[in-house]
């Protein structure tokens, strides 16, 4: 029995931020964040969208009305959660009117959330063939302005149905896994932005990548030559390629992991840190970006959360993967977006939510988006369908 991603959905705000800008407002070098952290733009979120919205914009996109009934769990990864109890899911499943006999819950750990919830799914359809799971992973990654990890900021949302018989990815079933706990990267309930050591967040990364890969190909009888291409969760592109550069080396066989490489960060570049999505958005851009990918060939996914959580595991690509269907959907996300001044993204970082309560209205008129945040009334938060 195959089982697997049969659709794949993304979206993110109509904002974003050009690193150049941001490198001249802040006194550096415009090469320090296009060459040194690897990123052009990032995504800016308004007060009108957060991660319920975000991931339920994704899921429409992909969804029909069978897709909704046939649906009997829904699993959303998030760091970025709306509420201390309450599921991100629950609000999600409502919104998109998905059927109430489904499980819905919220997965936590970093950027692991989505991973995790992918490997739940296939466990669960291997029990129940006739299921469908939608996996969501959607957060907003906040350092603070003028921190060092500004630079690594964005956000947005992917959305997977996973099924029988999927028509973009195969699981394989074989994944190898390490955690310790580690004080990298972490958010205290006090606080919207994250604290991290970036250097020391970087090393481990690293270090679980080699201990997942080697551990995957100890127990699985594979080979770097197995592998078409390796995609990696990416808060900043270069991250990625760090890792992979140790594994490869001057064969022509690491030469093509290298040039996949490249065509899996690009849609990263300019989305910037997803978290929980960031895996997945780069798992789209090498899919979507590829021209030397066939079906039936492997791609090795390596997905990391801070605090720490590493696995490694392998899919290959399924016979009715479409590439082009793929492309359109991101590229028409990406290229309707508006570039903010520096100012205006401060401005609108600073919106939002307050964390100590009260009610809040924001204006949604000018974000078109289907599912939009209006604020909180009463201790509740207010989300609206704009076509219903």
């Amino acid at each position: 029995m195959k089982i697997g991603i049969d659709k794949i959905g993304f979206f993110t705000s109509n904002y974003y931020l050009d690193m150049v800008d941001l490198a001249n407002a802040r006194g550096e070098d415009p090469n320090k964040y296009l060459i040194g952290i690897g990123q052009k733009q990032q995504a800016v979120i308004p007060p009108t969208q957060d991660v319920v919205t975000m991931a339920a914009n994704a899921a429409e996109k992909i969804l029909t009305d069978e897709d909704k009934q046939s649906i009997d769990m829904v699993v959303f990864g998030t760091e970025t959660g709306v509420d201390n109890s309450k599921s991100a899911a629950i609000y999600v499943q409502s919104l998109l009117g998905i059927s109430s006999s489904a499980r819905s819950f919220e997965i936590k750990q970093a950027c692991y959330g989505g991973t995790a919830g992918v490997q739940m799914a296939a466990d669960h359809i291997a029990m129940h063939p006739d299921s469908k799971v939608l996996v969501l992973a959607a957060d907003i990654a906040r350092y603070g302005i003028k921190t060092p990890g500004e630079v690594t900021q964005g956000g947005g949302a992917i959305a997977m149905l996973l099924s029988v018989d999927p028509r973009i990815l195969v699981l394989d079933n074989q994944s190898a896994f390490h955690s310790e706990n580690i004080m990298d990267f972490w958010r205290p309930f006090y606080k919207r932005e994250a604290i991290v050591d970036g250097h020391y967040s970087t090393d481990i990364y690293i270090d679980f990548f080699n201990k997942t890969f080697k551990d995957y190909c100890e127990k699985f009888g594979r080979s770097l030559t197995d592998f078409s291409a390796l995609v990696y969760h990416l808060p900043f592109t270069k991250m990625g390629l760090k890792a992979l550069r140790t594994v490869v080396d001057d064969s022509p066989h690491s030469q093509k992991l290298l040039k996949a490489f490249d065509q899996s960060k690009q849609y990263n570049a300019h989305v910037g840190n997803l978290y929980t999505g960031s895996l997945y958005l780069s798992l789209l851009s090498l899919l979507s970006n590829s021209t030397d990918l066939h079906a039936n060939d492997r791609i090795g996914l390596f997905s990391y959360g801070s605090g720490a959580q590493g696995e490694f595991y392998s899919a290959t690509i399924a016979e009715t993967m479409d590439s082009r269907r793929l492309a359109s959907q991101v590229d028409s996300v990406l290229s309707d977006r508006i570039k903010l001044s520096v100012p205006e993204y401060e401005k609108m970082y600073a919106d939002g939510l307050p964390i100590n309560g009260g009610n809040v209205t924001f204006d949604a008129a000018n974000d078109h988006s289907r599912f939009v945040l209006l604020g909180r009334k009463a201790d509740q938060l207010v989300y609206k369908d704009q076509q219903a």
